[in-house]
Order: structure tokens, then sequence, then C-alpha cells
């Protein structure tokens, strides 16, 4: 479910946010719903460095998306 939240940040954050949305083909409300999410699991697990989170969150992405392949462990089935 998503709902609507406004919030306010001063014009440098918001060109900020908007310049990385661009470079990452998001639009900006999503570009700070990922920087809400990475940061929150960087409050609940601050020994995790930035990138494992991003990694995380990508594979799961991956995931969801059905781009994960099952690897052959030299013909062992795990499954």
């Amino acid at each position: 479910m998503t709902s609507a939240l406004n919030i306010r940040i001063d014009e440098k954050l918001k060109r900020a946010l908007q310049a990385r949305a661009k470079g990452q083909h998001r639009s900006p409300s999503d570009q700070a719903r990922r920087y809400l999410e990475i940061a929150m699991i960087a409050e609940d697990n601050p020994d995790l460095p930035f990138s494992f989170i991003a990694g995380i969150l990508e594979a799961r992405a991956e995931v969801g998306t059905g781009l994960i392949e099952e690897l052959d462990w030299g013909g062992r089935r795990t499954r």
C-alpha cells in the first residue's frame, strides 16, 4: 500500500535528489523512497556498510523479477 507524505527539504537537497534520480533513471519520489529505505536499514544495522545494504536490496529486486538462476554446485541438487 502506498500513501502520500509531504516533507519539506531545502532547495539544495532537492536539486541533489533530482540530479541523482535522473542519473539513476528514477523519479525523485522513487529515489527518495530508496534513500529512506537504505537509511532505515542502516540505522537499524549500524555495523553494515552502505554497499552491503545496497547489494542486498539489489539482489532482492533481482529475485523478485526472476533474474536469479540456481547454481549447479557440481551436480548436487540442494533442493
